[in-house]
């Protein structure tokens, strides 16, 4: 008969410590997952948690992976098995408002820079979910690293592709910041009932369009968004990019549904 091959393993489905471990073993003893939640919501802050691990932890609480993947009572009992097991860990939070002022890019800095400057401890690397450094300021970066003496203000990175599926510390720190975002969309929804955010979180569901349609922003809103049924004529930020446009016509909701997924 035909020769036997040998099944290939099935790769891992769950997140673990194996590339956190690699980093360790070449010298980054403090090793920090980064992840952010609220990048593509409508209204309410933009948060990046931050988890950190040494040598000496042991494998993560049973359930952790990436946020988007567990439901609401899964993550919420996850918190604090993920904050024992941690060496440090925090969140950190950049406002509506300051994500309309300065932009999301520079908003998500900010909110991992407060997140970093919370823990207590100065990881010797960070773990980015994703293809872009958006920790790290611009000037820090390439030529300019070497402009100033007074050395970079935020520790090494290094990004990754879907490390919230790979990274225990990634997947944790995503959990910690859904948690931490959500429960204060909850909040917020008591002072704005109409958006709906205590079930949507401030993403663009329909009954928060419609209540955007009907009754405008409020001022928890990015309103420097092109938001769906409003429209100001002013500049617009483009998500992806993090830079600035100014957009000729009202957006539909279509056309933004496809900018904030």
């Amino acid at each position: 008969g035909a020769p036997r091959t040998m099944a290939r393993p099935a790769p891992s489905k769950k997140p673990s410590l194996r590339v956190e471990r690699a980093l360790q073993r070449s010298g980054h003893r403090l090793l920090a997952g980064m992840d952010e939640v609220g990048r593509g919501a409508l209204a309410g802050p933009v948060s990046v948690g931050v988890v950190v691990i040494d040598e000496t932890v042991r494998s993560a609480p049973i359930g952790v992976k990436d946020s988007k993947l567990l439901t609401e009572r899964a993550r919420t009992v996850l918190v604090p098995r993920i904050q024992r097991w941690a060496v440090a860990h925090a969140v950190g939070h950049a406002s509506a408002e300051e994500i309309d002022e300065i932009g999301i890019m520079a908003s998500l800095r900010l909110a991992g820079l407060r997140a970093l400057g919370s823990l207590g401890v100065v990881p010797d690397l960070v773990i980015l979910d994703g293809n872009h450094d958006w920790l790290t300021a611009p000037t820090e970066m390439g030529l300019f690293a070497f402009a100033d003496d007074s050395g970079p203000t935020t520790p090494p990175v290094t990004t990754m592709i879907k490390a919230d599926l790979k990274c225990s510390s990634v997947a944790a720190a995503s959990v910690l910041a859904k948690v931490e975002r959500d429960q204060m969309m909850v909040a917020l929804s008591s002072d704005h009932p109409a958006y709906g955010w205590s079930l949507n979180k401030g993403y663009s569901a329909p009954e928060h369009m419609d209540a955007l349609a009907r009754l405008g922003p409020c001022e928890l809103h990015r309103r420097s968004w092109r938001l769906p049924g409003v429209y100001s004529g002013g500049p617009v930020e483009v998500l992806n990019e993090g830079t600035e446009t100014f957009a000729p016509e009202p957006a539909t909701a279509e056309q933004t549904g496809t900018a904030i997924r």
